[in-house]
């Protein structure tokens, strides 16, 4: 497929964005937008990436319309016994482990039943947490996390280095319709 400048403008109609915005988005000036729609300058690889990447995920959701907010923590030397408290009470599957700032795995029911015995209770969440979730900017775009999903059972969001929100696979079901 050719891109051309009409296509670009075409692309841009349909997402019902302004050059203005669009520029804004993409980081150029709206001058260079209208150039480039009209055939006048002939763009970078890097500009038109970035234009094309806008314009085909303006109207995909982002993780954060539809991440779960307020994320509980579990800290490395919390027992097993008051993080899956923790996990009944609030109808979760995993339970992501902070120190200090810093995710450094995640408690799921998988890992405790893998680790179950008669001492499990006293255990302590580093001695049967997994790795810690994959984490994504809040403004990803849902399909970019759909493949983490099919491997792990949640994907961290964070603004800037503040994890923010977590999406787990049922968060991903809601979308549907």
């Amino acid at each position: 497929m050719i891109i051309t400048g009409s296509t670009i403008k075409k692309l841009r109609l349909e997402a019902k964005l302004t050059q203005k915005k669009l520029a804004e988005l993409v980081g150029v000036s709206q001058a260079h937008i209208a150039k480039i729609e009209q055939g006048r300058v002939d763009p970078r690889l890097s500009t038109v990436n970035k234009i094309l990447r806008v314009l085909t995920e303006s109207g995909e959701k982002k993780c954060k319309d539809i991440m779960t907010r307020g994320v509980i923590f579990a800290k490395p030397s919390d027992s097993v016994l008051k993080v899956s408290e923790i996990m009944v009470r609030h109808a979760i599957s995993q339970v992501p482990v902070l120190k200090g700032t810093e995710v450094v795995g995640t408690v799921t029911e998988e890992g405790i039943i893998r680790k179950l015995g008669s001492n499990i209770a006293e255990e302590k969440v580093e001695n049967v947490m997994d790795p810690p979730l994959p984490i994504v900017s809040e403004d990803t775009s849902i399909s970019t996390i759909r493949p983490l999903l099919e491997r792990r059972q949640g994907v961290l969001v964070a603004r800037g280095k503040k994890i923010v929100g977590i999406i787990t696979r049922s968060d991903l079901l809601k979308t549907i319709g």
